[in-house]
């Protein structure tokens, strides 16, 4: 016999994948307003990026600093509700552990503020001179 029902059967379980991954994703759009804050700057950067014409490699640099905040913010949600369901009562592990999931975000987030600012900043400038 063939690949054929155990292909099937895999092929199966990967677009079942595909679709929770996609509910997550919706699940964040949702309920995570810092992520719609996140979502509307990478917008603002990418148009920016396009505007002031950065070079391929610039885009691609703006766009990985994109994915990894949101991809942070992602997982801190994910952190986030496993805290939640663990410990619903006040318990100061669990505030260490969302409050450095948090902090990861921020890192990001300052990151990618570094990395506009080393980009948009010196076209920014000549623009305004």
């Amino acid at each position: 016999m063939g690949p054929g029902p155990a292909l099937g059967g895999r092929l199966a379980r990967i677009l079942r994948s595909f679709g929770y991954a996609f509910e997550g994703l919706a699940t964040i759009v949702r309920t995570q307003p810092n992520f719609w804050v996140h979502v509307i700057a990478a917008c603002l950067a990418l148009v920016l990026g396009v505007v002031l014409r950065l070079s391929p490699g610039e885009l691609a640099l703006v766009v990985l600093s994109i994915t990894l905040v949101l991809v942070v913010e992602s997982v801190n949600t994910g952190i986030e509700t496993m805290c939640d369901l663990i410990s619903p009562a006040h318990h100061p592990l669990i505030k260490r552990a969302k409050d450095v999931s948090a902090a990861a975000v921020l890192i990001a987030a300052a990151g990618a503020v570094v990395i506009a600012l080393l980009l948009f900043g010196p076209r920014l400038a000549s623009l305004m001179h």
